[in-house]
């Protein structure tokens, strides 16, 4: 009996310990809303200085996984663009959107994961996510290059950061 009264000890101090703990304070409606606004605010200018035009979306996925999201878009000069030669256009929000599912996905940079695109992929370069405490910070652009989206997409995950 007497060699259980130390593990029974530490096993009441863990608990004790974990009870003290307060579970994190989710981010408040207000704050995210704050947050993707600046990083749109962030990508605007950065599309501009590049000279580039598209879809601009930031999103915050509270918790571990990505079971939901808040997200804000904003249109940077055009939606969509004209018809390519097959005689179709494309729309930029829709891609944007298709990079944001596939980073919830996978948890890394649109376009940079081993591709093994599920159907609505297309392993596009240009988004960008980050974990951070409390959740997730997911943006994405899409309307120029991949390179050019992808800066864009630095541009608003960084804007968002510096809000935390």
């Amino acid at each position: 009996m007497p060699t259980r009264l130390p593990a029974l000890l530490l096993l009441a101090l863990c608990t004790l310990t974990a009870i003290g703990q307060k579970a994190p304070k989710p981010m408040s409606p207000k704050k995210v809303d704050a947050l993707e606004q600046t990083a749109l605010t962030a990508m605007k200018a950065k599309a501009a200085e590049l000279k580039v035009q598209g879809v601009a979306v930031a999103s915050f996925a509270p918790g571990e996984t990505v079971d939901s999201w808040t997200s804000k878009m904003a249109v940077v000069g055009r939606m969509t663009d004209p018809a390519a030669t097959d005689g179709r256009g494309n729309n930029m929000l829709g891609i944007a959107y298709a990079k944001s599912g596939e980073m919830a996905r996978t948890h890394v940079n649109s376009g940079t994961a081993p591709c093994k695109a599920m159907v609505a992929e297309f392993c596009w370069q240009g988004g960008a996510i980050e974990k951070v405490k409390g959740g997730w910070l997911v943006v994405a652009f899409s309307g120029a290059t991949g390179e050019q989206d992808f800066a864009v997409s630095q541009a608003g995950l960084a804007a968002m950061k510096a809000g935390l």
